[in-house]
């Protein structure tokens, strides 16, 4: 919980200090149309990665197959529209990467040993 408190504020002052830079150094109208471009290419690009994600939920589903693979591809997906959505550039780079299949392995891993941890770590008390 305290590398999550940590992260809240670090990130967002990076890229605070991105963008200052940049404005600085490439000029504010610039930046302002990067940001605004990789928000309009992101929402894109989430739009017909999410389609797709959805589509294969529904196919593993209709052929009673698990969806666990196409849920976490749907999850990268929401949470790389909603980074790109988001001005700066450290999101955007990161919201990105989860939008496609071979960064998303790079992110699989992390997320099922987050997942078994959380799991291993939670008492279920029946009855």
């Amino acid at each position: 919980m305290k590398w999550l408190i940590a992260l809240l504020i670090v990130v967002p002052a990076l890229e605070l200090a991105l963008l200052i830079w940049a404005a600085n150094n490439i000029g504010f109208f610039v930046t302002v149309g990067m940001i605004i471009a990789t928000g309009l290419i992101g929402a894109f690009l989430a739009k017909k990665q999410g389609v797709k994600a959805i589509g294969d939920i529904q196919k593993a589903m209709s052929s009673f197959q698990p969806p666990g693979e196409n849920l976490l591809r749907a999850a990268f997906v929401l949470v790389g529209g909603v980074m790109l959505m988001t001005p700066g550039f450290i999101s955007d780079a990161v919201g990105f990467s989860l939008l496609f299949a071979p960064t998303q392995k790079v992110y699989k891993p992390l997320v099922y040993r987050f997942i078994q941890k959380r799991m291993k770590n939670t008492r279920v008390i029946v009855g």
